[in-house]
């Protein structure tokens, strides 16, 4: 079964609003529009996760597909509420750190093989509750980053992280394997 994993593109990033109420910014929402005529082949069914963005991004995918949207928290981001929003440079750091140091809490955030793990539980729990469609699951970089490094069966590392904002990834559930490269929405 070809699955693909998602994230969303650019959002509106205010300093001032919980990073998990951030929504898509204009041009992220156009991006996401196109999503549909991108992806090979249709999904059966679209998950994401708890956070605005992802819950935005999927909605344009649904409704474009005729389907409805189904959220599960599993999905969200790593947990990252300790520090709430950084600086670029300060985040991009701290991101580094999260991924070379998976079983540590980096700065209270949480801890890399805790996320992954979380992902990992998520997908197959949506798995396991239907019929064996081909499932969108809508997420975030830093878990879709986690969840590639398990189906390749790697190390945790920031080497398996999104090009961009607003790229996606198809593997195999069914056989927890690989099958494409992260690809920019275009």
């Amino acid at each position: 079964m070809a699955c693909i994993s998602i994230t969303h593109p650019e959002v509106v990033v205010d300093p001032g609003v919980p990073i998990a109420d951030w929504s898509l910014s204009e041009v992220g929402r156009n991006r996401a529009t196109r999503l549909p005529g991108q992806l090979r082949d249709a999904p059966q069914a679209v998950i994401c996760s708890a956070e605005r963005k992802a819950i935005e991004t999927a909605t344009i995918l649904a409704e474009a597909l005729d389907l409805q949207t189904t959220v599960d928290p599993g999905l969200g981001e790593m947990d990252r509420t300790a520090t709430g929003y950084l600086p670029p440079g300060e985040f991009e750091q701290t991101a580094d750190d999260f991924f070379a140091q998976p079983e540590v809490s980096v700065r209270g955030w949480e801890r890399g093989i805790d996320a992954q793990h979380r992902i990992e539980t998520a997908v197959r729990r949506n798995l396991c509750a239907g019929a064996d469609p081909a499932i969108a699951f809508v997420a975030h970089g830093g878990v879709g980053a986690l969840l590639m490094a398990s189906l390749m069966s790697a190390p945790i590392s920031r080497a398996f992280d999104q090009p961009g904002l607003g790229s996606c990834f198809r593997f195999d559930a069914r056989t927890w394997t690989l099958l494409s490269p992260w690809e920019p929405i275009l």
